[in-house]
């Protein structure tokens, strides 16, 4: 199972210009029939242990489930399926404990899982619903990692409805409850994003302050876009301009950021365009396009916008239509690869 959950991280590719979602998971297009076996390898071979397990151990009689083992197995079950994106299938076996087991000790953590699957089934007003039910109810007894989840997965439900305030209550909370340090960053980010969204700018900086104090504590991308989200809120009647070109010079200079020198490169670029040093701004868009490792199609598409707009402003028409055609490829491109 582990190794499946490590091959959905290193596959998955954050879009920062969006609230980023709580899980790095991105979504297939195709539709699972019935019977339809698991994509991943991983998520195959753990959903076979999990139906040898049921196989071998499980006592059902009269509509209910007499080994108290056979949890472990179902919870595994609708683990794999789900992180196999096979959501149905998944709930039938979170809905078994719930069903079948009333007594056992994973009911808590069965009926979390049941509502993230109820939310990828677009059911967000259902895992609303049964979330908070279960926080009012049970809170007291839930594991702090559990009640973290829970939280999360209120929140992301709240975010699919576009209920922004509501998404930052439970996000924090849930930011509060968890001690896996990767797990705090994600959340504290999402948390500064929304604050973002809602205006109130003061908040975000607040949230994202706190993962740049935490370092190298956590991974390096939450850093290094803590400072762009804060640099994108930049605010000419009260921000500083000197620290502002200090703080995008030291970005630049750190050679641990050179996996986002095209993030880097670009918001220094618009520093310039800002200030009508063209020409400087001419060649950061260009070192942002050419940065190694850039795979960001809407920052591409911006770059080239951007350059068409110069170019159309200082008379260049032909150069400034071959700029806007390869933003349209670009945005073209991302749009494309986006799970609406």
């Amino acid at each position: 199972m582990q190794a499946g959950l490590d091959e959905l991280e290193a596959t998955y590719n954050e879009d920062y210009w969006d609230i980023l979602p709580v899980e790095r998971m991105q979504l297939k297009q195709e539709v699972f029939l019935p019977g339809q076996k698991p994509a991943n390898p991983n998520f195959e071979r753990a959903e076979e242990k999990a139906v040898k397990a049921v196989q071998k151990h499980s006592i059902f009689v009269n509509e209910e489930e007499f080994n108290p083992q056979v949890d472990d197995a179902y919870l595994l079950l609708g683990k794999a399926r789900y992180y196999d994106q096979r959501f149905v299938p998944a709930l039938e076996a979170f809905n078994y404990i719930l069903q079948f087991m009333p007594e056992s000790d994973q009911l808590n953590q069965a009926k979390i899982w049941r509502e993230r699957t109820n939310m990828r089934l677009e059911n967000n007003e259902t895992a609303i619903i049964n979330l908070t039910k279960l926080l009012k109810e049970e809170s007291e007894i839930i594991e702090n990692e559990d009640l973290a989840n829970a939280n999360a997965t209120l929140s992301q439900a709240f975010l699919n409805l576009e209920q922004i305030d509501s998404a930052l209550i439970y996000m924090n909370r849930a930011a509060n409850l968890t001690k896996n340090k990767e797990t705090i960053a994600r959340y504290k980010f999402i948390a500064g994003q929304l604050f973002a969204k809602a205006g109130q700018r003061d908040s975000a900086f607040v949230k994202f302050d706190q993962i740049i104090e935490m370092h190298r504590k956590v991974p390096r991308r939450y850093y290094v876009h803590s400072f762009i989200e804060k640099i994108k809120l930049f605010d000419n009647s009260t921000d500083s301009e000197v620290l502002l070109l200090e703080t995008l010079n030291d970005l630049e200079e750190n050679r641990e950021n050179r996996p986002w020198l095209d993030h880097i490169y670009s918001r220094k670029a618009i520093y310039f365009e800002n200030r009508d040093s063209l020409n400087d701004a001419v060649t950061y868009y260009n070192l942002s396009l050419r940065a190694k490792g850039g795979t960001d199609q809407y920052l591409r598409g911006n770059n080239y916008s951007a350059l068409g707009k110069i170019s159309f402003n200082q008379n260049k028409y032909a150069a400034a239509g071959k700029y806007y055609d390869s933003a349209m490829v670009s945005y073209v491109e991302r749009s494309q690869s986006i799970d609406w």
